[in-house]
Order: C-alpha cells, then structure tokens, then sequence
C-alpha cells in the first residue's frame, strides 16, 4: 500500500508506523487533530518529513475509507 508505513509485531504491537521509526500512525493523526501543522510536526519529531506525514494521512485515508460498520440493532426491553 505504502512504501513509508510498516506493521511488524515486534514494533509498537504491530500498529501501523512510520518506517525506520517507533512513530505510529496515530500519534501524527493526533497531532495533526490537536492543531500541528506539518512544520511543527517535524520539529517535535525531526526523523519526519513532509512526505512521511502524507503517507501516514494516506494511510488512514485508505484504511477509514475500506473499514466496514456494522449496526448493532437497539434491543427493546420486555
């Protein structure tokens, strides 16, 4: 799917980071939440670049867009 993102078990319980990095996908969508700009981000975190955020925005672009919801019908009380 992307060169920049890797899951591998022995590193951060396989969630998916940014690679060569302990980073995990989540922590730069956090961020990014929070109000860092891709500038700041690189700041806090210099092994970053603008293209490794991109990547990690991709991935959980692609991975929100294939998720699957499943309704669970209310249960009404006898």
């Amino acid at each position: 799917m992307n060169k920049e993102i890797i899951t591998n078990p022995k590193i951060m319980c396989g969630k998916p980071t940014i690679k060569g990095t302990r980073i995990p996908v989540y922590l730069i969508l956090n961020l990014i939440a929070t109000g860092y700009d891709f500038d700041r981000i690189i700041k806090a975190y210099p092994e970053l670049t603008k293209e490794k955020i991109k990547a990690a925005l991709k991935y959980a672009q692609i991975a929100m867009q294939n998720e699957e919801i499943f309704t669970i019908p209310e249960i009404v009380a006898l």
